[in-house]
C-alpha cells in the first residue's frame, strides 16, 4: 500500500473506531434507561455496575462457572408474588471470557447472556432441569444416558427432563405444563438448591425479553400443582 494511502487511511479508520466507540455507548445508556424503566415498573431495585461475587452467590448453576473475568450487571432485584406466596428475583446481564491458545497465538472471547433467578418459598425442593432437547442430547440417548420419558411422545422428543427425584418430575411436568412448555419460546429451566435459573446462556435479552421470560416464569409456577406446593409447604415447616 502506498504510503499517500496508508496517511489517508489512517483517520479514516480512527474515526470509524471512535464511532463506534460513541455508538456502543449510547446503546449501552438506552438499555440502562430501559431496564431502570422495568425496575420501576416491578418495584424492584436496579444496578448497572459490575457484581463480581455473583458466580460466587449462585456457583451452582454450572452456567454462571463457565471462563474467567466473570461478572453480572444490569442487576434488578426485588419481590414478587406468585399464587399468594413471595418470591426474591433477581435478573440481568452476565458476562464471561474464555481464552484459548493454538501454541501460537492467544485470542479470547467475550459472551454475554441474560437469566431471571427466583428464590422460592420452600425447603428441600429436589433438582430439576427442563431444556429444549438438542442433538447431543440425542446421541447421549443412543448410548444409554437417558433422560426421563413422559407418556408424549412429541414432549419427549422435543425436551430433556432430569431430576434425582422421577415423582417430583413427573408431578411438576404434567400434561399441562407439557402444552405450556412447548406453546412458544421457552428459557430452559434449572431447580437447584430451592433457587430456578431460566436462561438459555446464549444471548442478551431485549428489554421486551425480560418483561416476557418473567411473565413465563410466573406462569410456570402458577402450572405447579397444589398437591406439590402443599407438601413442600409442610416440609418447610417441619424443618423450621
Amino acid at each position: 500500500m502506498p504510503e499517500s494511502v496508508f496517511i489517508l487511511l489512517v483517520p479514516i479508520i480512527i474515526a470509524l473506531v471512535i464511532a463506534g466507540v460513541v455508538y456502543s455507548a449510547k446503546k449501552a445508556r438506552e438499555r440502562r434507561e430501559a431496564l431502570l424503566a422495568v425496575a420501576l415498573e416491578y418495584g424492584f431495585q436496579f444496578d448497572p455496575s459490575r457484581d463480581r461475587d455473583h458466580d460466587d452467590q449462585y456457583a451452582h448453576f454450572e452456567i454462571f462457572r463457565q471462563g474467567h473475568s466473570r461478572a453480572a450487571y444490569n442487576t434488578l432485584h426485588g419481590q414478587i408474588e406468585i399464587a399468594g406466596r413471595a418470591y426474591q428475583a433477581k435478573m440481568g446481564d452476565f458476562t464471561y471470557q474464555v481464552t484459548s491458545s493454538n501454541g501460537k497465538s492467544t485470542s479470547t472471547t467475550t459472551y454475554r447472556f441474560s437469566y431471571v433467578i427466583l428464590h422460592m418459598p420452600f425447603l428441600g425442593v429436589p433438582d430439576l432441569l427442563i431444556r429444549k432437547e438438542g442433538i447431543l442430547d440425542k446421541i447421549a440417548s443412543v448410548i444409554g444416558f437417558d433422560d426421563i420419558d413422559f407418556e408424549s411422545s412429541e414432549f419427549s422428543r422435543k425436551f430433556l427432563v432430569k431430576s434425582p427425584d422421577k415423582r417430583f418430575a413427573y408431578d411438576i411436568v404434567h400434561p399441562r405444563m407439557m402444552e405450556f412448555l412447548m406453546q412458544g419460546p421457552a428459557p430452559m429451566v434449572d431447580i437447584e438448591r430451592d433457587r430456578v435459573c431460566f436462561m438459555d446462556g446464549k444471548r442478551v435479552w431485549s428489554v421486551a425479553e425480560f418483561r416476557r421470560n418473567m411473565q413465563w416464569a410466573v406462569a410456570f409456577f402458577e402450572l405447579w400443582p397444589e398437591h406439590v406446593t402443599a407438601d413442600l409447604t409442610s416440609r418447610q415447616g417441619a424443618q423450621l
